[in-house]
């Protein structure tokens, strides 16, 4: 474990916390064989791959999973599951719906009419991870705006286990949300089905949802064919904590992010002198208890780290330059430093706000953007399933008022034949 006193070594701290994961050739390469065979030949490619990857040998017509078994699995899941599902949704629902845009005309008397114009995405493919873990959070984290946005069609494809059988958890919350077309496929090659389209799934127009890091790249490389929703990275966590914050607390909430993935990126900052051997107490306890302690230990060996700051406005300023996805806040007087927290995909305020209350229950979304990318990019929302078109209708005395300028314009520009088009309205 590292720990910095901060500002001593302050170029070495800076440098660790602007550093991101880095692209991987191999994987690049890889998950290009893959976007160009299911290109090339579809349905067999994506068989092909779910055999190699999944080591499951399926039928194209055993691809979708009829509807009968997405209403057996929500019939049978345990009512206590489906009671949280239900109350996730709701809070769900309630934070997303006031996100909804609205659009808005321009009468102009002497001129006509413009318009702003916004309507859903025609279709969107949601992708859910499976492997070795359900997540029935993402696929309500993902449903749910695009279904408020009023996404004609909205596809799911998730990874098969043994058998060719998906969880049972994630077909009964499709079967919940509405959603009957739903795929059993994962990995790259289920992103490029969605971007390309085969004789079994027909293509979609956006596809959100997290992956590996497989799924990661075909995002990205297949961007421009298809919309996505961002490229996100492994977990991160950051913790700006002091005194009044219980070391139980602290540890707890690191390591509930740890337990994701061995790339994961848990950070401490903590204000005033920290009790370095009570923390690595806690620490070990915990670790110790845990049924993922080996993928946590790999995970602080990776981009963990302490850095023990002198003030509030010191540990500000480091959170800002990380931009973190998930940003907790555990000091004596929070309120006094959200206003200058500006670069985070969530912020969690207080003591009893652990970030995994923002996974399943609070309603905001848990898709957010990682690797510093929340300087620019937000989580997502109802706005990412809906997008806008301009509308301009002129009338002849609107041309005849406003195109002599547009004439000036063109003619500057060096573009002539904009210009005619203009003029010969004006002249006729």
């Amino acid at each position: 474990m590292l720990i910095f006193q901060y500002p001593a070594r302050a170029e070495e701290v800076k440098s660790r916390l602007r550093a991101t994961v880095s692209r991987q050739p191999a994987i690049e390469k890889a998950v290009g064989d893959i976007i160009a065979a299911v290109r090339e030949r579809g349905d067999k490619a994506v068989l092909e791959f779910t055999r190699r990857f999944d080591h499951v040998s399926l039928r194209a017509e055993r691809l979708r999973v009829p509807p009968a078994e997405l209403r057996r699995a929500w019939e049978g899941m345990e009512r206590k599951v489906r009671g949280a599902i239900e109350l996730s949704a709701a809070r769900i629902k309630k934070f997303h719906t006031p996100q909804k845009p609205a659009g808005y005309i321009i009468r102009e008397s002497s001129i006509g009419r413009l318009e702003y114009r916004i309507s859903p995405i025609p279709s969107v493919g949601l992708y859910v991870p499976g492997g070795m873990a359900a997540y029935p959070s993402s696929l309500l984290m993902n449903a749910i705006p695009a279904l408020l946005a009023g996404v004609g069609r909205i596809v799911v494809a998730t990874p098969p286990g043994a058998k060719g059988n998906v969880n049972p958890v994630i077909l009964g919350t499709a079967h919940f949300l509405g959603l009957r077309e739903v795929y059993r496929i994962g990995g790259a090659q289920a992103i490029a089905a969605f971007a390309f389209g085969t004789k079994t799934i027909p293509r979609v127009d956006k596809v959100v949802g997290p992956g590996n890091a497989y799924v990661a790249t075909a995002k990205r490389l297949l961007y421009g064919i298809i919309d996505i929703d961002m490229i996100a990275g492994p977990s991160e966590i950051l913790i700006i904590a002091d005194g009044s914050a219980p070391l139980s607390f602290i540890v707890a909430d690191l390591l509930s992010q740890a337990e994701h993935d061995p790339m994961s990126v848990p950070i401490l900052i903590y204000v005033g002198r920290l009790n370095e051997r009570a923390f690595c107490d806690e620490l070990e306890r915990q670790i110790a208890g845990s049924p993922r302690g080996a993928i946590i230990r790999r995970a602080l060996d990776g981009q963990w780290m302490v850095i023990v700051t002198r003030s509030l406005a010191q540990a500000v300023e480091l959170a800002n330059m990380k931009a973190p996805e998930h940003l907790e806040v555990m000091v004596k007087q929070p309120e006094e430093i959200i206003p200058g927290l500006k670069n985070a995909g969530a912020i969690f305020v207080g003591q009893f706000t652990p970030e995994p209350v923002g996974d399943y229950v609070a309603g905001p979304n848990h898709v957010l953007p990682t690797m510093g990318t929340a300087r620019f990019f937000s989580p997502l929302s109802v706005t990412a399933f809906m997008k806008a078109t301009s509308i301009l209708h002129f009338t002849r005395a609107g041309i005849k008022k406003l195109g002599p300028a547009a004439i000036c314009l063109a003619e500057e520009e060096g573009l002539p034949a904009h210009a005619n088009a203009i003029r010969i309205r004006l002249e006729e």
